[in-house]
């Protein structure tokens, strides 16, 4: 997670970027010349409407796709530039994402499921991975299910596992897609409340997102329609039209 007291400077960077596909009526353009600049400890809902581009920005900036056109650069490291090793590297480290679904590994208990990143990327002791992720579960609420497996949670609870595994590696960059989109409103609120615990310690947050609690409750929104940004503005001072 980002530092409170660093300084802030741009974790994401992206120039002029679009993705376009061939279709039996044309090219289509699910980004057309994105410009869009994150800045360390922002945290951003990115909305519209289905369609507008949403998906396909996550995509590209998380490396599970590439641009083909523009430059994609994450806390200095140019995506567009990497081959395919290089960006499965990166996605260990680089960025975390929480899906809608979880994604949880159903026969892993909830710790195993945090400390498998940590597993993964190799470089700390077994004993550091456990109380690693021990303290990122206290952090999102479900330290006390640590024992558990998956189907023995709730959604919300499920969910929050779910952002402590994102976090596991320390990513300069966490984002979700749909976070709340498979949970009941009471159960969404509580798993919006700990993004916003989040980030009022600084971690840089980009939530792709329908739902309208999450644009209030980022300090920025960022709105696509038709592959392009329509809107760019601080959250709270208005909804925007494609929520």
């Amino acid at each position: 997670m980002d530092d409170v007291g660093s300084p802030r400077s741009a974790i994401v960077e992206m120039r002029r970027v679009s993705r376009r596909y061939p279709t039996a009526a044309g090219t289509f353009a699910a980004l057309d010349e994105v410009d869009l600049v994150v800045e360390r400890g922002e945290y951003v809902a990115v909305v519209g409407r289905s369609g507008s581009g949403k998906s396909t920005l996550l995509n590209v900036l998380t490396g599970i796709d590439r641009p083909t056109g523009g430059t994609v650069t994450v806390a200095g490291t140019a995506l567009h530039d990497l081959g395919e090793d290089g960006l499965a590297r990166w996605r260990r480290e680089g960025v975390g994402i929480v899906f809608q679904f979880f994604q949880l590994l159903p026969t892993l208990t909830v710790l195993e499921n945090v400390v498998l990143p940590m597993d993964f990327r190799g470089g700390r002791a077994a004993r550091e991975r456990d109380r690693r992720a021990r303290e990122l579960l206290d952090l999102v609420g479900v330290g006390d299910q640590a024992a558990k497996v998956p189907a023995e949670l709730s959604g919300g609870q499920q969910q929050r596992v779910a952002i402590a595994r994102a976090l596991a590696n320390d990513p300069p960059l966490l984002v979700a897609d749909e976070p709340t989109g498979n949970l009941d409103s009471a159960t969404a609120d509580r798993v919006l409340e700990v993004f916003g615990d989040l980030a009022r310690r600084g971690t840089t947050l980009l939530l792709v997102s329908h739902d309208r609690d999450v644009a209030r409750r980022a300090s920025r929104v960022v709105e696509l329609g038709d592959g392009r940004i329509v809107v760019d503005r601080p959250a709270r001072t208005r909804e925007p039209s494609g929520v």
